[in-house]
């Protein structure tokens, strides 16, 4: 189990630079980035012993994150 949080811009650091424009310019994509953020949070809480959840819990959040990031990866590609 890794404690370390999984941002945007480690998970797709070829798309930094266009993260950064995109989330100023595109408010959807500026939605998606922020529910990342929030998801990538509550699981790193949860895996540091911060905040008590279920396995169960655990794992339905981290499939939550990787759809999102499906998700925004899809986004980035189609508007590179």
């Amino acid at each position: 189990m890794s404690h370390t949080p999984h941002t945007l811009a480690e998970e797709l650091p070829e798309y930094a630079e266009a993260m950064v424009a995109l989330k100023h310019s595109d408010a959807h994509f500026a939605r998606l980035a922020e529910r990342y953020a929030e998801l990538n949070e509550e699981i790193y809480r949860i895996e540091a012993e911060l905040t008590p959840a279920s396995d169960e819990t655990a794992e339905t959040l981290k499939k939550q994150r990787l759809a999102l990031l499906d998700e925004i990866a899809e986004y980035l590609n189609k508007a590179a």
